[in-house]
């Protein structure tokens, strides 16, 4: 049986358990089965090279399949599976590629309507919108030096034309729909149990003490850290508003 060269792909993925020098800072996170993590190329700056499907794999540290492609100068890479990839078929990565499902090109080359994924907010930096299982992400205008994508979640957004893109929709659609089955799962994947704030002690949760069953005891559910749960609690400083056509639903 052929061997193929891509253990540099591959290495262990290393268990923090959600702590920082021993001390928990996310809850909820320990255990996890030993797992190997795979270099995904989301740059997709292997231009004007031709690669061939070579084979669909499942990749655990994320929630649909990934393909991995063999070049012609015999490099191979990972890529994000979209629905529709076959084992043998050809993709290119270029600034004027033909828009088919795998390859990627620049949205200045792409016709108003087309359904990507795997697309970069700012040139050259790789995909960072449009990376999960069933997510697809469409062209819908093109002005001055921005295209105008359609997200998901609704929101219209403004990103640079020379920004690459993949073309098609990823797969695993039915990923919603899993059903977990047992704890065991759960802590396979690295879950650990989550305890509600008002079953603890006042010591480990705001919401918690009380005689019997309380309520939270404030207007707000708090976080653990004595931050709001809900509510507005984005950063405004980080927010990029001014790329943001119409907001999600």
């Amino acid at each position: 049986m052929k061997t193929l060269n891509t253990k540099h792909l591959k290495t262990i993925l290393k268990k923090h358990s959600g702590r920082l020098h021993g001390r928990v800072t996310v809850r909820g996170q320990g255990g996890r089965h030993k797992r190997y993590y795979r270099e995904i190329d989301f740059k997709r700056n292997k231009f004007g090279v031709e690669g061939i499907v070579e084979a669909l794999e499942y990749d655990p540290n994320r929630n649909l399949d990934i393909a991995l492609v063999k070049y012609s100068d015999k490099e191979y890479r990972y890529i994000l599976s979209p629905l529709g990839l076959k084992i043998g078929e050809k993709i290119l990565s270029a600034e004027k590629a033909e828009v088919k499902v795998g390859n990627a090109l620049m949205l200045k080359n792409m016709t108003v309507g087309t359904l990507v994924h795997n697309v970069e907010l700012v040139p050259g930096m790789g995909g960072q919108l449009g990376r999960s299982a069933g997510v697809v992400i469409q062209l819908l205008a093109k002005e001055g030096n921005f295209a105008h994508l359609k997200l998901p979640s609704g929101e219209v957004r403004m990103v640079p034309l020379t920004s690459m893109a993949s073309v098609g929709r990823l797969g695993n659609e039915d990923r919603k729909q899993m059903v977990v089955g047992k704890a065991g799962r759960s802590r396979h994947m690295g879950i650990r149990p989550t305890v509600r704030g008002v079953a603890q002690d006042p010591d480990s949760h705001p919401h918690g003490g009380g005689e019997g069953r309380s309520g939270i005891g404030r207007k707000r559910p708090m976080t653990k850290y004595g931050r709001p749960a809900v509510g507005k609690t984005r950063n405004k400083k980080k927010m990029s508003n001014k790329y943001i056509i119409k907001r999600r639903k």
